[in-house]
């Protein structure tokens, strides 16, 4: 699963996530690029100055900086898990409430609200300008190729070594990468460390999840979507414990649609849905939940089916899990996972 890279409306997001390859943790996978995003950046023990290589040259990070600009939502997670209140960022949540877990940071660090710039257009450079940000963060965004240039005249900026890295790097190596620059590694490990307890304590919490297989599934506007596939990268559901059904195989990133006469191809020990497109998807819940085929199915039948809530942006958080949002988001799908392995 992608790391929330410039974080659009959810359905435009789940949208994308029909061929990012790395929905369910980050694209590309736990600790693919990490040599390139970490190996790169010197001083990582808080000292400074620091010195980044990027895909656009070198960056460079005089002193510990203390204003901070965002260029994406998963750039926003990132400063307020290592306790920094962006000076701005992008208001990419389109009027939409504020994520649950993205106010409790902004509350507990006595913000209440952040200063934003509409980046229906793209991003605002003259906005950033006026903040006079000593570093712009830019680990999770598709548009440092068209940003950079116009963004490195007004302040450093921290950005992944290699422009295929826009996909392929873990929430957790964008985080350690940006960590490095701002002078904040030891508080990095500790919001990895703390996210790493929150699935390990769930998980031992749930032993029933163990060996249990599951589909999930996306209702898009043009088909229903085998989101599960065998290469997709393991993420929360099988950090949990759940681990993919042998069909999982057929499918791919790039084959993975499931039609209304082979709905039978979703069967599994647990399956889960969400609907994030709403009566813009192909189909309502309410139409596929009636259908007489799906009804049929086992896991249906004996009640292992739970649906993956996109009102409160939980399935847009495990699409693009962040460093603000893991937590969060085991806090929430546990309690789903719990009721669907019981047929409650």
């Amino acid at each position: 699963m992608s790391s929330s890279i410039r974080r659009r409306p959810l359905a435009a997001a789940l949208l994308a996530s029909v061929t990012c390859l790395g929905l369910l943790t980050a694209c590309g996978g736990e600790g693919k690029g990490s040599e390139a995003a970490d190996g790169k950046a010197s001083a990582g023990d808080g000292s400074f100055p620091v010195s980044l290589t990027t895909a656009w040259g070198r960056t460079e990070v005089e002193k510990k900086p203390v204003r901070v600009a965002t260029v994406s939502d998963g750039d926003t997670a990132i400063a307020l898990a290592l306790g920094l209140v962006p000076v701005i960022t992008p208001d990419v949540e389109d009027g939409d409430k504020v994520a649950e877990y993205k106010q409790r940071a902004i509350d507990k660090l006595g913000a209440k609200k952040l200063k934003t710039y509409d980046d229906t257009d793209g991003t605002d450079y003259e906005a950033i300008a006026a903040e006079e940000p000593d570093v712009i963060l830019g680990m999770n965004t598709w548009d440092m190729d068209t940003d950079h240039a116009k963004l490195s005249p007004i302040a450093p900026v921290v950005t992944f070594a290699d422009k295929k890295q826009s996909d392929t790097l873990t929430w957790q190596e964008r985080l350690k990468t940006a960590a490095k620059a701002l002078g904040l590694t030891k508080e990095a490990d500790a919001v990895i460390a703390a996210n790493e307890k929150a699935i390990t304590d769930a998980a031992n919490a749930h032993p029933e999840f163990k060996g249990k297989t599951y589909t999930y599934s996306v209702v898009h506007p043009e088909q229903i979507t085998y989101m599960s596939y065998a290469d997709q990268d393991p993420g929360v559901f099988e950090q949990l414990g759940l681990v993919k059904h042998p069909r999982a195989k057929n499918y791919s990133a790039n084959k993975n649609g499931v039609s209304l006469e082979n709905l039978d191809e979703l069967e599994s020990d647990v399956l889960l849905m969400t609907y994030p497109f709403g009566d813009e998807g192909l189909l309502s819940a309410s139409e596929l939940e009636s259908n007489k085929l799906f009804q049929s199915l086992d896991v249906v039948k004996k009640k292992h089916f739970a649906v993956v809530p996109s009102e409160n942006t939980l399935a847009s958080a495990i699409a693009y899990p962040d460093a603000l949002s893991a937590s969060w988001v085991v806090e929430n799908l546990t309690p789903i996972l719990a009721k669907a392995v019981a047929g409650e």
